[in-house]
């Protein structure tokens, strides 16, 4: 057997089980996309390495033929999958914070912003205070570690699709930057609008884009996303059969922080613990592969990084400075 034919056949043998391997993990992991898609692959191999093993000089119709240079042929796509699902799984695990507060058995009205950048953790969930004087929300540059005056960075919006330039029409909902105003030709009704100006932060249910204008007019940002909980209320019924990490901006104790949750869970377990830690008002923040990318600055001006993995097609962020 030549070198070429064996080569071929090992790489056939690592990509079938690489295909096995992912769709494996996929599947455990519960993560969203259509389950024929990454249970194409293991099967399109496996025909392919059959074929292989069985001798494809042997073959004389032409369609199987085909059939299996077809199948060959996918076994280039086991690695970008197996990319999408290893971010996928990693992006479902919050990396541990030592420096927080132990909020386990502290009441709830405790849970209280302090003079530098304070994180609290129960059970369930991360509470971030970021030390800050302004919330901006930056578009089209992603922000840099570099800046000091940057104390928390993550997504913001969601964005209508996946482009590598940005477009501030690509932003879903009606947004402010800097005192600048866009209005978005993808505003949805389950949104509600967060906005931050002349000192102060603001959540609006129902006059959103009069909402983000004003903060606009004052020189101030603002975006809209999903309403999770509005003044007490749950306003958001997300049915997922999974379960995953999640975040959300959120008013509790009267005072701006950001909530994540420490592991996995259900969106109903990550429901009661903000509302048996009161949360007054909250906006939906996506946690998925990429998107989830955010990060603080620590008490001694060193960045830990949250979810280090930013995808080039996201482009607008919050973030808090001091």
């Amino acid at each position: 057997m030549s070198i070429k034919k064996r080569l071929l056949g090992m790489w056939l043998m690592s990509m079938t089980l690489l295909s096995f391997g992912a769709y494996t993990t996929f599947f455990v992991a519960q993560m969203s996309a259509p389950y024929i898609v990454y249970l194409a692959l293991p099967f399109l191999l496996s025909f392919a390495l059959i074929i292989y093993l069985w001798g494809t000089e042997k073959i004389k119709w032409k369609p199987i033929k085909l059939l299996y240079y077809l199948c060959y042929a996918a076994s280039f796509f086991v690695l970008p999958a197996f990319i999408f699902i290893f971010m996928g799984l990693i992006s479902q695990y919050h990396v541990n914070i030592p420096e927080s507060i132990d909020a386990t058995n502290m009441p709830v009205e405790d849970i209280l912003p302090g003079d530098e950048t304070t994180i609290y953790k129960t059970e369930k969930v991360y509470v971030f205070f970021p030390e800050y004087s302004v919330v901006d929300l930056e578009c089209g540059t992603r922000p840099s570690k570099s800046d000091e005056s940057i104390t928390w960075c993550c997504g913001a919006a969601f964005q209508h699709a996946v482009q590598i330039t940005f477009k501030d029409d690509n932003i879903e909902g009606d947004h402010a930057s800097h005192g600048v105003f866009y209005d978005s030709p993808y505003d949805r009704d389950a949104d509600a609008a967060f906005t931050f100006a002349n000192g102060k932060f603001r959540f609006e249910f129902d006059e959103k884009t009069k909402a983000v204008q004003t903060a606009a007019k004052a020189g101030g940002s603002g975006f809209m996303q999903l309403g999770m909980i509005d003044d007490t209320e749950a306003v958001m019924d997300f049915d997922r059969p999974r379960a995953r990490c999640y975040r959300t901006l959120a008013e509790l104790n009267g005072n701006l922080c950001i909530i994540d949750s420490v592991k996995m869970m259900h969106f109903d377990e990550f429901m009661d613990e903000l509302d048996r830690l009161g949360v007054t008002n909250a906006v939906y923040m996506d946690m998925g592969a990429g998107w989830n990318y955010s990060w603080y600055r620590k008490v001694d001006g060193k960045v830990r990084t949250l979810f280090g993995l930013p995808v080039p097609w996201s482009h607008n962020w919050i973030v808090f400075r001091k």
